[in-house]
């Protein structure tokens, strides 16, 4: 898959209200979770102990919502790319909900809409909107607003 490539500021504008893509599935298994787990010193059962997550309310362990939310730079970076940006900074979230726990074993991706771009000193500030689907699964994983600043 190649993210649509916007040359110019200009073409990343006039997508404005559009899907710009979807990413590829991404296999959330027990390694990824135990990973970030450590990384992020949060160990509890829910996400690590899956003989005490079987008995739990899911019937398995579940991502971390914030492994789940991390995972919207790699998706979105698969769906856009702005080439006209020296470059490009994460500028932070808006509105973000945790809808459908992610149990281990479950293969998620992004769908990505381009909902503003907006002119700042030096280049655009972009607001996309990722929802991360669960396959299989009627409603999904999380949605959330991510901020990009790009500039020229």
């Amino acid at each position: 898959m190649s993210p649509v490539d916007f040359a110019d500021f200009e073409a990343l504008k006039a997508a404005v209200g559009t899907e710009i893509g979807v990413s590829e599935w991404i296999t959330i298994d027990q390694g990824r979770i135990d990973t970030f787990a450590d990384a992020t010193d949060d160990h509890q059962w829910i996400h690590v102990d899956a003989e005490r997550a079987a008995a739990g309310p899911y019937g398995k362990t579940i991502a971390h919502g914030f492994l789940t939310l991390s995972l919207i730079v790699p998706m979105t970076a698969q769906v856009l790319k702005v080439s006209c940006a020296r470059m490009a900074i994460n500028y932070g979230l808006d509105r973000v909900r945790f809808i459908t726990p992610v149990t281990v074993g479950s293969r998620i991706r992004g769908r990505v809409t381009l909902d503003t771009v907006t002119d700042i000193p030096g280049g655009v500030q972009t607001e996309r909107t990722v929802t991360v689907e669960i396959e299989g699964a009627a409603k999904p994983a999380c949605v959330a607003v991510g901020i990009a600043r790009y500039l020229a």
